[in-house]
């Protein structure tokens, strides 16, 4: 009865939706607009075009093959998307160009087809990264054992929004139409071998187009399986452990999600509110670019609660110490079209298109600008990872824009962040988010920005990611990654000599704050001798309340000025 209930709340639910949206003559245009890649923040649209006239190759293409097709993007600036336009010459560098994903912080697009020295070589996949002289030549992905394994029509893939794994799909029989998915893993700087997804996944038909969701669990795919509606369906499973063996049966989407025509390549921002789609039913030309309103069912919306955040947004200020308590080949680039082009979506005039966001997980959206101190300027090379503090997990890593030095994350809820930027000449610096005790809804968290001082004698930075219990001098365990970068910064660094300072804030006699801030420097300098540094390099002192960096008539004051830092001497 329950089931029941359930089921007629979402058929109400699903068919009281708006219908699909046509972006309009600003995306799209009488020439074909093609297999539709949204910008994890929603703000940026890429897309491939057709036989446009201001394609490389133009409307008729080459001598040997007809036809076109290059990436264009359009940016969303307020509720309105600007003019489409065509990307350099370095992207559509080949007859046919298709991009299948873009990172988070819009810095590494993955695109269809394998380059070496800028040529097309064969078929696979590439990645391309953002430059302050614009995108690079794009570099082949180098995956074991695809050329072998990969033997059908078609291939696609999806880099996960983490940048750690890509999502394949592709057929090992010689002109298959039946892919399967796999997955390769980037490790220790290198791609690993295509691994299967499970039974629950892959069957004797196709499985194809896959898209990961901001959760890095909830997968979108197509498929020609049976009890579908159309020549291929859209089918919805969620990843249960990590191994990515182990799934939830795979649902079809249903009517009116999926229709009697090919239903594939969804594309859906980490907010979750819209998914994009290609359609050739009420279009402006041959095929046009759609997008539909994904709402949450009746009860499905997120428990509400604040968010931790340390230093710069976990209940703890900018630099403070943390207290527990308190203080397709037939579609390869250069040789044919994308299948993904000849696809054709479509929805009956009956009946609306649409998608709900019940079975994905809410993320947050960090972003913030990672720059040198004391220039004001982007470093170069400069990197921004994140951890799991309660293990020291690597889970991602994003490269700041090169020019304005803005970067973005998307971090699902569950988990202690620790957020670092690097760069080569520079002291490392950290943020925490904690996301451990509560699942929210979808949030934007701007201005966490991170600015590293240079490596130079008399600079001092604060060490934001220590963690102590309160009043004490006890590094907890989440302190641990922190701690190993101040290590590797040391052994990197053989010829550097530092003070370790504490600081307290103005709460207790100055006897207690002096011997504390003392106690906690050490304890750093405890640990940084265990990893086999030399003591005559590593000078501690406790400075108790004496050089605040903020108003301690404040709680907030009084976090900022609870810290510990290093200078450089």
């Amino acid at each position: 009865m329950r089931k029941l209930l359930f089921f007629l709340l979402m058929s109400g639910f699903l068919m009281a939706q708006k219908a699909p949206e046509n972006l309009g003559s600003a995306v799209n245009s009488e020439f074909s607009e093609l297999n539709p890649v949204i910008s994890p923040d929603g703000r940026t649209l890429y897309f491939g075009r057709k036989n446009h006239p201001a394609n490389r190759y133009g409307v008729k293409g080459s001598e040997t093959i007809s036809g076109s097709q290059d990436i264009w993007f359009s940016e969303k600036v307020g509720d309105t998307w600007s003019t489409a336009r065509r990307l350099s010459e370095v992207l559509n560098r080949d007859q046919y160009n298709t991009i299948l994903s873009i990172s988070p912080d819009g810095q590494t697009i993955l695109l269809k087809g394998a380059y070496v020295n800028g040529a097309y070589e064969t078929r696979g996949f590439s990645i391309s990264n953002k430059t302050t002289a614009g995108w690079t030549v794009p570099v082949k992905v180098d995956i074991p054992g695809y050329e072998q394994m990969s033997k059908g029509k078609n291939e696609y893939g999806y880099l996960t929004m983490d940048g750690k794994a890509i999502l394949l799909a592709f057929a090992r029989k010689k002109n298959s139409e039946d892919d399967d998915l796999y997955i390769s893993f980037f490790e220790e700087g290198r791609w690993t071998r295509p691994l299967e997804l499970g039974e629950e996944i892959n069957t004797k038909y196709s499985e194809t187009t896959p898209f990961l969701s901001a959760d890095g669990k909830t997968l979108y795919f197509s498929s020609d399986r049976p009890g579908g509606q159309g020549s291929q369906d859209i089918y919805l499973t969620r990843r249960l452990d990590d191994t990515w063996q182990h799934w939830r049966k795979p649902q079809n989407l249903g009517s009116p999600i999926n229709t009697d025509e090919y239903d594939a390549y969804y594309s859906i921002a980490a907010k979750g509110d819209y998914a994009y789609f290609m359609s050739g039913k009420g279009s402006l030309g041959k095929k046009d670019i759609f997008r539909l309103s994904v709402e949450s069912p009746p009860g499905s919306e997120a428990a509400g609660g604040s968010v931790n955040e340390s230093p710069q947004g976990s209940g703890a200020a900018p630099g403070s110490v943390n207290e527990s308590g308190g203080n397709t080949t037939g579609g390869k680039i250069g040789n044919a079209p994308a299948d993904a082009a000849m696809a054709d979506s479509r929805f009956g005039s009956s009946s609306t298109r649409s998608v709900t966001s019940q079975e994905s997980d809410p993320v947050v959206l960090l972003s913030g600008t990672v720059l040198n101190q004391q220039t004001g300027k982007v470093p170069e090379d400069a990197s921004v990872t994140y951890e799991d503090l309660s293990n020291g997990k690597v889970l991602g890593q994003a490269k700041p824009d090169p020019t304005t030095g803005k970067y973005k994350l998307v971090l699902p809820y569950g988990k202690n962040y620790g957020i670092t930027a690097k760069a080569k000449g520079l002291i490392p610096t950290s943020t925490n988010l904690d996301l451990t005790t509560m699942r929210g809804r979808y949030l934007e968290l701007d201005d966490r920005d991170l600015s590293m001082v240079p490596l130079v004698k008399g600079n001092t930075a604060t060490i934001n990611n220590l963690f102590f219990d309160l009043g004490k001098a006890t590094l907890k365990p989440e302190s641990e990654p922190e701690l190993k970068r101040i290590l590797q910064v040391m052994k990197e660094n053989m010829a550097l000599v530092i003070e370790i300072s504490g600081h307290t804030d103005n709460t207790g006699s100055d006897e207690i704050n002096n011997k504390l801030s003392l106690e906690r420097a050490n304890a750093v300098k405890e640990n940084l001798l265990k990893g086999g540094i030399d003591q005559a390099r590593i000078r501690t002192k406790g400075y108790g309340k004496s050089k605040p960096k903020a108003d301690n008539a404040t709680e907030e004051g009084r976090q900022i000025n609870r810290r510990v830092e290093i200078e450089i001497l």
